[in-house]
């Protein structure tokens, strides 16, 4: 049973990431009939902890309550200094002794220092994820979700999916109930659909060369159109299969693929910006029919064009739209 946790506060921690372990874990929610836990902030030196803000927090206790807690929170802290070797030793013993281990954020990067992603799972914000691969290359980084359970080592992606990864831990250990009343109090969803690669904007890829640079110029005009390899390669004045060879070796992917990330791109845009329809988004991004990009919205961002517009849109869906997809979601 879940009772007893520790948050370690790191130098140069991000205050709002800190404030998630805090507000899940160290709040008494008994009149609600929600859960209490002993709830302890511990430092490797007592004292004044600098913050990413500006400002300090002042913690009073050391890390030996952390030795024997049943869960572990690291908050979002620096990426390229490991800590405190007795924070990284607290780190290992927890995950040694079978107890849960709980990062948000960044504060991936101190369990990849600490050696206890090696041969797991994980994931962190998705700015740094290609770094957190990079620097520790024996785990596995998933750069599309909002939180990884590998064990008893839980890694939440970017800033507020710290709550998510916090409520997992809650929900595993106490149920749907007790989670429920903690999400309540914090006015959030008790589970989010979809991950984080929703909140991620991928940039056009930039070519080398003068020639390639034109024609995904072109392709970007005319994403509303049946683009095919061999009228690409027309276009280029190639053969379809130099074409296809050269396009991989110029942005690293296929024409295919690139076609439609640029097309969910501009679908994103105008479900973020437009009052047009499911449908008419649909046709004018090349998709040619909303079910078409529904099935890549859900494959590649792991959420639907509704629920998307409904997140970022500067007006609320069609009325029409919420329909269709209730019933496409109620097929399925």
């Amino acid at each position: 049973m879940l009772k007893t946790i520790a948050c370690i506060a790191l130098d140069q921690m991000a205050p709002f990431e800190f404030g998630v372990i805090c507000e899940v874990f160290g709040v008494d929610r008994r009149e609600h009939g929600g859960p209490v836990f002993d709830f302890h902030v511990v430092a490797a030196e007592p004292g004044r902890i600098t913050t990413k803000l500006g400002f300090d927090l002042h913690v009073e206790e050391g890390l030996d309550f952390a030795r024997t807690a049943d869960l572990v929170a690291i908050p979002a802290s620096l990426i390229d200094t490991p800590p405190d070797e007795r924070i990284l030793q607290v780190v290992r013993d927890a995950v040694d002794r079978g107890a849960w281990v709980l990062s948000v954020c960044s504060g991936a990067f101190t369990l990849g220092h600490a050696g206890v992603l090696d041969g797991r799972r994980s994931t962190t914000h998705w700015m740094y994820t290609d770094k957190l691969a990079r620097l520790f290359p024996e785990t596995v980084v998933d750069p599309d979700v909002l939180f990884v359970q590998d064990g008893k080592v839980v890694t939440g992606a970017g800033t507020a999916a710290g709550i998510d990864a916090a409520l997992h831990i809650v929900r595993t250990e106490l149920g749907q109930t007790a989670t429920n009343i903690v999400a309540r109090r914090m006015v959030v969803p008790p589970q989010r659909d979809g991950g984080q690669s929703q909140f991620i904007r991928t940039p056009v890829v930039e070519c080398r060369s003068e020639s390639f640079a034109l024609i995904t110029e072109w392709m970007l005009e005319h994403l509303d159109e049946d683009l095919t390899v061999d009228r690409l390669a027309r276009k280029a004045l190639m053969s379809p299969r130099t074409f296809a060879r050269k396009f991989r070796a110029e942005t690293g992917t296929t024409p295919n693929a690139w076609l439609n990330r640029q097309r969910l791109l501009r679908a994103q845009e105008l479900l973020e910006e437009s009052d047009l329809s499911l449908e008419e988004i649909a046709r004018e991004t090349g998709f040619g029919a909303a079910a078409v990009m529904r099935h890549h919205f859900i494959k590649v961002l792991q959420t639907t064009p509704t629920a998307y517009r409904r997140t970022f849109g500067a007006v609320p869906p069609p009325l029409d739209d919420r329909f269709d997809e209730a019933r496409a979601l109620t097929a399925v």
